[in-house]
């Protein structure tokens, strides 16, 4: 459609060149024939102007269909989208987790739709998956205490009391991979009605968890009033570096 529309306008601005040079040339005429008042320069820059419309329509069309980006973060690509049992999900963000000077592991989040508010995630409805690399090893158990810690430093009391019963799977989950080396990867999906389901390196690791507000707890170890890394939860929410 774009070519076609293209060719459309050129053929448009053709026709008016021609249309110009036929008969008396600008020399043949006094300067005043070609000012805006003549009727023939009016029809001129309408023509130019409905032509101009013409490819300007189907550009602004292509611009606003056109796909999601992926990324490249620390060597890690993260694909611009991704299927998650029937759902289609699209990159929203994509970062890496410092400790120090040190990089952690890579993690990019992918939703339904794009939202660059930490409350935009939480109640985006749907199918959503976090997806982690790891860039360093780690001890399995320390990794499941690091989550349940950072779940705990962005919940009130009576929040966290609600996803004990799942802190506890998430650490047996960890517990049970002993050490996580660089290049590991696990994905964090929740789906209606399932729950928040752990994968490790493409296999499923426990059991899911069904409590919903697990997922968005899990969420504010990132996006949370105390995330783990202000540079990354500006990263997964799309967020340009400042």
């Amino acid at each position: 459609m774009l070519k076609t529309s293209v060719a459309a306008a050129e053929a448009m601005l053709r026709s008016v060149t021609q249309w110009m040079d036929s008969g008396s040339t600008l020399t043949h005429h006094r300067h005043s024939d070609f000012s805006l008042e003549t009727p023939r320069m009016t029809t001129v820059l309408r023509l130019l102007i409905t032509s101009l419309l013409a490819l300007a329509a189907p550009l602004s069309a292509w611009a606003q269909a056109a796909p999601p980006a992926g990324a490249d973060v620390a060597g890690i690509k993260y694909p611009p989208t991704v299927s998650v049992g029937n759902a289609n999900l699209q990159l929203n963000g994509a970062g890496v987790r410092y400790k120090a000077i040190f990089k952690v592991y890579t993690a990019g989040l992918y939703l339904g739709a794009k939202a660059s508010t930490p409350e935009a995630v939480y109640t985006a409805p749907g199918v959503k998956r976090l997806h982690v690399v790891m860039l360093r090893d780690i001890d399995g158990n320390e990794l499941g205490e690091l989550f349940t810690d950072g779940m705990q430093k962005n919940a009130t009391r009576e929040e966290f009391g609600k996803v004990i019963p799942g802190t506890l799977k998430l650490a047996e989950i960890f517990a049970t991979k002993k050490r996580l080396v660089a290049g590991d990867a696990f994905f964090v999906d929740y789906t209606p009605g399932t729950g928040t389901v752990f994968s490790i390196n493409g296999k499923p690791a426990g059991e899911p968890i069904a409590e919903p507000v697990f997922f968005t707890a899990m969420m504010k170890i990132w996006l949370g009033a105390n995330p783990a890394d202000w540079q990354l939860k500006d990263a997964l929410l799309g967020q340009p570096k400042g």
